[in-house]
């Protein structure tokens, strides 16, 4: 998925078991990111970033949607513990994800592995990719404001 491709209508299913659509949100910009694991550090932080400033961003006219392969109960479980005020889509069978092409290698500790590589998309209002945010450009810590000053 790059600048200018439409994105899937079905996005998927999120942390309550509702399918979650991209016609949902017409008429607003979605920030759809995608986080490689509930509760870790990085991206606790990149969700708490987005959480501070969520009503900055609403006010821009911009959604949030979080994306990873974590289970909906887990995706709960991270929503509580971080007063999250937006939708998680539990992404475990990885359909969004390769669709997307988030999925791919990851190095840890001199492991290779599969995994999700943090990517934010932000999609317009007619459900056009209008830009991606790749995992060297994220500040996890200032993805908000990465978003706000684009």
């Amino acid at each position: 998925m790059e600048t200018g491709n439409k994105a899937p209508e079905i996005l998927g299913i999120d942390q309550n078991g509702n399918e979650v659509r991209l016609s949902d949100y017409a008429g607003k910009k979605l920030v759809l990111y995608f986080y490689p694991k509930d509760s870790t550090p990085g991206c606790t932080s990149e969700a708490c970033s987005l959480r501070d400033n969520y009503e900055e961003l609403k006010s821009k006219g911009y959604e949030v949607i979080g994306v990873s392969v974590d289970s909906a109960k887990s995706h709960q479980r991270f929503i509580e513990k971080n007063s999250l005020p937006f939708t998680l889509i539990a992404d475990t069978d990885k359909k969004l994800v390769e669709e997307f092409g988030v999925w791919g290698e990851k190095k840890m500790y001199g492991k290779t592995y599969m995994g999700t590589l943090r990517t934010t998309f932000i999609i317009d209002e007619n459900g056009v990719v209008e830009q991606v945010m790749g995992p060297k450009e994220i500040k996890v810590k200032e993805h908000a404001a990465q978003i706000l000053n684009r």
